[in-house]
C-alpha cells in the first residue's frame, strides 16, 4: 500500500481495487449493534482543516474513531493559523505531537504534497484548492460499483463546473485508472486549460450525451471561487446544463444520478430529481465512511 494518498493518479488498479474491496468489509461495521473495531487503536489521526467542512470533515472523523484511533480535530479559525503561522510550522507541531495521519483540506493546490515532505505520518488529500479530492472519487467510485455491479465499460458523464472542480480531477484519473468511460460536460469556460490531456471525452451539449451514460454525475457551481462571470446568468445555466425533471426521463432505466455535495437545487440539479430514487447523493455520504475506513486502515494498519 502506499505511505500517502495525495492524488487520485497514486492509486493503481491493483491498489483502487483493494481499497474499494475493503471499504466493501468496513460497511459491514455499520450494521453492528457496536460499530467499531480495535484495528488503530493507539494511532493518533488530526483531521487539518484550512476550508470549511461538514461531510468530509465529520466522514474522516467518523471512520477514524469507528476504528479506534484517537482524533484530533484541527480548524484554521480560532488557531495559530488565524495569528499567521505557516504550514510547516504547523506540521512540525504536529510532528512533535506524534501524528500518525494528518488528513488535510487547504485552499492551495499542492499544500497536501508539500505537507508530506514535512512529516513522518501519513498524509490523506481531503481536497486541495481546485486541484484533487482523492477519496471523494473513491467514495464515488464504490457507490458506482455497489449500484451496478462494476466499473469496467461503465459511462460516466460528469458535468458543470469542471474548472474548480477538484471531484472532476480526481474522479476522471480514478474511473479511467478502473475502465470506465468518461465525459466531461460543461460550458467552454468552465473547462481547465489543459483538459484535453486528461483521459476523458469533453462534450459541451449535455442532451447529446445523456441517452447512452450509465452515469451521470452532477458538480455544484463553486460561485465562491469565482471572480467573473462564467456563463450569463444562474437561469441560463440551468437551462442549458442542469438535470431537471424533463432530462433524467431521457437517461437509461439503469442509469443512477450523483452529487458530491453540497447541491445548488434548482441550478446544476431540480430537487425531483435530487430525491428521486435513481439518485445516491445519501448513499454516497453512507459510503464515505466506509471508504475513509479503508483507507485509514490501509495506511496504519500495517504499521508499527
Amino acid at each position: 500500500m502506499i505511505t500517502h494518498l495525495l492524488s487520485a493518479a497514486d492509486l493503481d488498479r491493483s491498489t483502487a481495487t483493494l481499497v474499494l474491496d475493503t471499504a466493501t468489509e468496513m460497511a459491514t461495521v455499520a450494521g453492528r449493534e457496536v460499530k467499531k473495531l480495535p484495528t488503530l487503536r493507539g494511532r493518533t489521526v488530526v483531521n487539518l482543516f484550512y476550508e470549511d467542512s461538514t461531510r468530509t470533515r465529520t466522514s474522516f472523523e467518523v471512520a477514524a474513531k469507528r476504528l479506534s484511533a484517537d482524533v484530533i480535530n484541527f480548524s484554521a479559525k480560532g488557531s495559530s493559523v488565524s495569528k499567521g503561522e505557516s504550514l510547516k510550522d504547523t506540521a512540525l507541531t504536529l510532528q512533535a505531537m506524534g501524528a500518525d495521519a494528518v488528513v488535510i483540506r487547504h485552499s492551495a493546490s499542492g499544500a497536501p504534497h508539500r505537507l508530506a515532505r514535512w512529516v513522518d505520518g501519513s498524509v490523506v488529500n481531503a481536497g486541495d484548492g481546485t486541484h484533487e479530492h482523492p477519496t471523494q472519487a473513491l467514495l464515488d467510485a464504490y457507490t458506482m460499483r455497489a449500484r451496478l455491479g462494476t466499473l469496467e465499460g461503465l459511462r460516466v458523464a460528469i458535468v458543470g463546473d469542471v474548472l474548480h472542480s477538484r471531484v472532476a480531477r480526481s474522479n476522471v484519473l480514478l474511473l479511467a485508472t478502473l475502465g470506465a468511460k468518461v465525459t466531461l460536460v460543461s460550458p467552454p469556460t468552465l473547462l481547465p486549460v489543459g483538459v484535453g490531456t486528461w483521459p476523458c471525452a469533453v462534450s459541451y451539449d449535455l442532451d447529446a450525451v445523456l441517452g447512452a451514460v450509465d452515469v451521470v454525475m452532477m458538480l455544484r457551481v463553486q460561485r465562491e471561487r469565482m471572480n467573473d462571470s462564467y456563463f450569463p446568468s444562474a437561469r441560463e445555466y440551468a437551462r442549458r446544463y442542469g438535470l431537471d425533471v424533463a432530462r433524467a426521463a431521457r437517461l437509461p432505466e439503469h442509469a443512477i444520478v450523483m452529487h458530491p455535495g453540497p447541491m445548488n437545487r434548482g441550478m446544476e440539479i431540480a430537487p425531483e430529481v435530487a430525491d428521486s430514487a435513481r439518485a445516491t447523493i445519501v448513499e454516497q455520504v453512507a459510503n464515505g465512511v466506509s471508504v475513509r475506513m479503508a483507507v485509514l486502515y490501509l495506511l496504519l494498519g500495517g504499521k508499527s
